[in-house]
């Protein structure tokens, strides 16, 4: 009897202990999406990878959708139009400032961050039998692509070509379409900003020659002094078609979301992210740099309560007053 009512003591505690411990789950979402930008760069991969691994590991649905990129991301992410994005600080300071191309004057002020991306550097690609070396080697009137409309390089490139007295015609699309333009001889160049390696510029590499044009020391001097960008150095090893470093400039790229979403789950998707990198890095290579301790390139994006306790328990020190 003793030893019957015993184990059944034991098991009725265990029980109890199990209730007590078990997550409270009532308000996470019963599904949630990760807006991305076009298919053949970057945020795309990254993004759909991401939020496969998200939903796989957490059990809720979630996907991947192709948007114009930060800027719009911003906006659907501010709206609640859907939970989670992927932005650039560039597009994501005039967001928040009001000064967003997609909605003059909305201050896009509910957008929490999450954790670090990569850097976005800036790269422009051409083919190679177009005798096209150097920025200063783009003819005038030369047509470029600047990927999706609103995108970070369709909001930054046009400017900074600009600053460089290159004359041009614009074009938008997306990178996968831009890349076969190019190949097919309908545009002059595509002016890339993307994590690298580029999706489109890897594919057009295995179907035709291309050249990937760096800047000179003094151009990228003059776009650093006039933009938010730092210099960046592309690896010869991204590409097949490099056989040194290149010269870049780069922007950083965050996850970000709705301020209203959970706070437990935004806690554990940020945890699953930052403590396995090695499966970010699976997804994609760019994510060699999604690690805890580029937190700190984050300064004006306030950060969500669940990404913020995240970091705070495992020692990167986010202040109350940078927390939404």
């Amino acid at each position: 009897m003793t030893k019957s009512f015993s184990l059944a003591a034991l098991a009725a505690a265990i029980m109890v202990s199990g209730t007590a411990v078990a997550q409270d789950k009532s308000d996470w979402p019963s599904n949630f999406t990760v807006g991305t930008a076009s298919q053949g760069g970057t945020y795309f991969a990254y993004g759909a990878g991401w939020a496969n691994f998200v939903a796989e590991n957490l059990g809720v649905s979630g996907g991947a959708e192709i948007t114009g990129g930060p800027m719009q991301n911003m906006a659907l992410v501010h709206t609640g139009d859907i939970n989670f994005g992927l932005t650039t600080m560039g597009p994501a300071r005039e967001s928040m400032d009001g000064n967003s191309s997609l909605a003059p004057g909305m201050k896009m002020d509910n957008v929490c961050a999450l954790f670090p991306m990569y850097e976005t550097p800036f790269s422009v690609t051409v083919l190679s039998d177009s005798g096209i070396e150097s920025i200063s080697d783009i003819p005038d009137g030369a047509s470029i692509g600047f990927g999706p409309a609103g995108s970070t390089s369709d909001t930054y490139f046009p400017k900074m070509m600009d600053t460089l007295g290159v004359n041009y015609e614009r074009r938008n699309g997306s990178w996968s379409d831009l890349g076969g333009q190019l190949q097919d001889g309908l545009i002059d160049v595509v002016a890339f900003a993307a994590g690298i390696p580029i999706p489109a510029v890897s594919q057009l590499e295995v179907q035709t020659d291309v050249n990937i044009i760096e800047f000179t020391e003094e151009e990228m001097n003059t776009i650093t002094e006039a933009f938010p960008v730092s210099e960046f150095t592309i690896p010869a090893s991204t590409y097949s078609t490099l056989t040194e470093d290149a010269r870049a400039v780069s922007m950083w790229n965050f996850a970000i979301a709705n301020c209203d979403v959970s706070e437990s789950f935004v806690y554990e998707m940020t945890k699953l992210t930052m403590e396995n990198n090695d499966k970010m890095v699976s997804i994609h290579k760019a994510a060699t740099t999604s690690i805890p301790k580029n937190y700190d390139k984050n300064t004006f994006i306030p950060w969500h309560p669940g990404a913020a306790r995240w970091f705070n328990e495992n020692g990167y020190t986010i202040e109350e007053s940078m927390i939404k």
